[in-house]
């Protein structure tokens, strides 16, 4: 069952460890309650409608609190609206032509993803594991 809130919904993909040191960022940030997170990762995960696991799990989606559907560089876009701390990033994304610009920056990053994730992955494995013999 999908989380009810009256907030925001982030979907992200729990399984990157890139994507769950962001989310988890957002989440400490978040001191008003004003997004709620659903791991699409997660076995019968529940996805935005339209919208398969996989391709959730591919690229970053909010539904914004307004029922609006986004995706990529928008849907950022729209965090930082909820955020009192970045709601100057969302300001300058309002400007004309800022959002083509993340959105291309957001597209030219997704093939390397898998790339910065897995090196973040085995940076914090490697944290953890000498954590435990100091």
């Amino acid at each position: 069952m999908a989380p009810e809130c009256a907030q925001s919904t982030v979907y992200f993909d729990g399984s990157c460890p890139l994507c769950r040191a962001e989310i988890g960022y957002y989440g400490r940030t978040d001191q008003a309650g004003a997004l709620c997170f659903v791991d699409v990762s997660e076995p019968g995960a529940e996805t935005p409608d339209g919208v398969t696991q996989q391709q959730a799990m591919a690229r970053f989606h909010v539904r914004a609190s307004d029922g609006r559907l986004l995706s990529g560089a928008a849907a950022f876009v729209e965090i930082w609206r909820r955020l009192p701390r970045w709601r100057w990033a969302a300001r300058v994304a309002s400007m004309p032509g800022a959002l083509a610009v993340l959105e291309f920056g957001y597209r030219l990053f997704l093939p390397v993803r898998p790339l910065i994730s897995r090196g973040l992955g085995r940076i914090l494995q490697r944290g953890k594991q000498g954590g435990r013999g100091a």
